[in-house]
């Protein structure tokens, strides 16, 4: 075969194998927020407590968050298409639990599993991308398709939800995924080569059970410091104990020859601004998505798939800018363009905490939209600097880390910005509520929006529109901290990361 037409062909193949690889990242970033758009379904159905509402949204991010740098690294030594196929068995099969779980607990451990099955998905499509693509040029490119799918599922989640619950049960959120997975299933071995290390160490077992115990009680005690807007003594036992695994993680990965994490790596002002950078976007973003998918539904009024459709200029303003970012860079470099885009997104967080009870729909669709154009090329950008960081056999770790920033940053926006708006709601309800309402009621309302909404449908006409301006306006309330909050870390990032990516950039133009 001619030069020329080998070349063609390798680059069909090259970019028919990127195109199976954002199956799962449009997958496992849609889970995300899908379920968001059916909690009000779900709460009536399952009947869950606040706590475990926050748990069936947490658990997938918490189990994602802890595995990711282990199943980066495991793929590295089993090679990243083999662990991409278990992975989707088993995200897969603990979708199809999900989706008929009978309880809340059942619930929460199926999205657990999901966690496990996402942790190897994720890494495993980035790393592959890496081997993939060795022009820089066309693999900041791949990148950016890659976050932009990436960004497109959190989008897509709500309005997939709506159409699904205008004709499903609330369990249709988690099945859609069994067909998906089952395309990627059939599909990936034709398209996508594998790739493994040459290196034959072993997985440091230490190490990995370190990583666990770092970032699991840290997420759990600032989930329940936010709920309960307080540090009790298990809350300082869980940080302690999180601080001291990581403190340890840390010398041990400077010690031993072959490290889950390349600490050499954060060296680089430039890796640890972007690190930082995917961190507080994916914090922001998917804590504010938590709110506007209740409030378009709860204090807006509009259905399941009305709220997921005006969600869609998000998905429109994301999609762009990730696909945008690869340009922009070349032209007014990382540090501008990272300080600009968590500058609109800190300026559309703002303007979200001014949406009323009464009803605010255009402010809320405006200002979402500058959280994703502002996060997009954020997200990008970052995945793009620490992946070519890294060299290319430690590819699968390398990714891992920067999906480590990411869902967490993610997990602890739900833990953090979630318990934020929920304390305060039933700080505000609790004042407002009468007397003499029975303790099962009052417990109810206080548990969150969508059941104090429940609870007034059974109440007389003026008791339910008592009931329902108390409930909403205590829910804005609280989505309003939050949103302050988020903005607030977002004026960070936009400080802190442009300053770090100037400081470690390499000569040359602009980057």
């Amino acid at each position: 075969m001619p030069a020329s037409r080998a070349s063609s062909a390798s680059t069909t193949s090259r970019w028919l194998g990127l195109t199976a690889l954002t199956l799962p990242v449009i997958l496992t970033s849609m889970d995300i927020t899908i379920l968001h758009i059916a909690i009000p379904t779900l709460t009536r159905e399952l009947e869950p407590s606040a706590g475990q509402t926050l748990w069936i949204l947490d658990a997938y991010g918490f189990l994602l968050a802890g595995l990711l740098i282990v199943m980066g690294n495991i793929g590295d030594r089993i090679g990243r298409r083999r662990l991409l196929m278990i992975g989707a068995v088993v995200f897969g099969g603990a979708s199809a639990v999900a989706a008929f779980s009978p309880t809340p607990e059942v619930l929460i451990a199926a999205r657990a599993l999901m966690g496990v099955g996402g942790a190897t998905l994720m890494p495993s499509t980035l790393s592959l991308i890496r081997n993939m693509f060795t022009d820089p040029t066309e693999r900041t490119k791949a990148i950016g398709i890659w976050t932009a799918s990436l960004s497109a599922g959190i989008a897509l989640g709500p309005i997939v939800g709506g159409l699904l619950l205008e004709a499903f049960w609330w369990g249709s959120v988690f099945l859609i995924n069994v067909p998906v997975i089952l395309a990627l299933l059939l599909i990936a071995p034709l398209v996508v080569p594998e790739y493994r290390s040459t290196s034959t160490s072993r997985l440091d077992l230490v190490s990995v059970i370190l990583a666990f115990g770092a970032i699991l009680p840290v997420v759990w005690a600032a989930k329940s410091a936010a709920e309960d807007l307080s540090l009790t003594a298990t809350t300082w036992v869980a940080f302690g104990i999180g601080l001291s695994a990581g403190t340890v993680f840390v010398v041990r990965q400077r010690r031993i020859t072959s490290p889950l994490v390349d600490i050499a790596l954060f060296a680089n002002p430039r890796f640890t601004g972007a690190f930082i950078g995917a961190g507080l976007a994916m914090f922001a973003l998917v804590g504010v998505m938590l709110y506007k998918a209740q409030y378009l539904q709860l204090v807006a009024g509009l259905s399941p798939l009305f709220a997921g459709l005006a969600i869609l200029p998000v998905m429109v303003a994301v999609g762009t800018m990730a696909v945008a970012s690869s340009s922009l860079v070349q032209r007014f470099g990382y540090p501008l363009v990272f300080g600009v885009g968590a500058t609109i997104a800190a300026a559309g967080m703002f303007a979200f905490s001014r949406a009323s009870a009464d009803g605010s729909l255009m402010l809320v669709i405006v200002a979402s939209a500058l959280i994703g154009a502002g996060i997009a090329p954020m997200m990008t950008l970052a995945t793009d600097v620490v992946v070519s960081s890294s060299p290319a056999e430690r590819s699968g770790a390398a990714s891992a880390l920067s999906e480590t920033a990411s869902e967490f940053g993610a997990a602890m926006g739900i833990a953090v910005l979630g318990s934020i708006g929920s304390a305060l709601y039933r700080s505000n309800v609790l004042e407002g509520i009468p007397r003499d309402v029975p303790t099962e009621a009052a417990d109810a309302i206080t548990s969150s929006l969508g059941a104090a909404l429940g609870v007034a449908e059974q109440l007389p006409a003026e008791a339910a529109e008592h009931l329902t301006a108390l409930a909403s306006q205590a829910f804005v309330d609280g989505l309003a901290i939050a949103s302050i909050a988020g903005s607030g870390f977002l004026v960070i990032a936009a400080i802190a990361c442009p300053v770090l990516l100037h400081r470690g950039r390499s000569p040359g133009p602009r980057r």
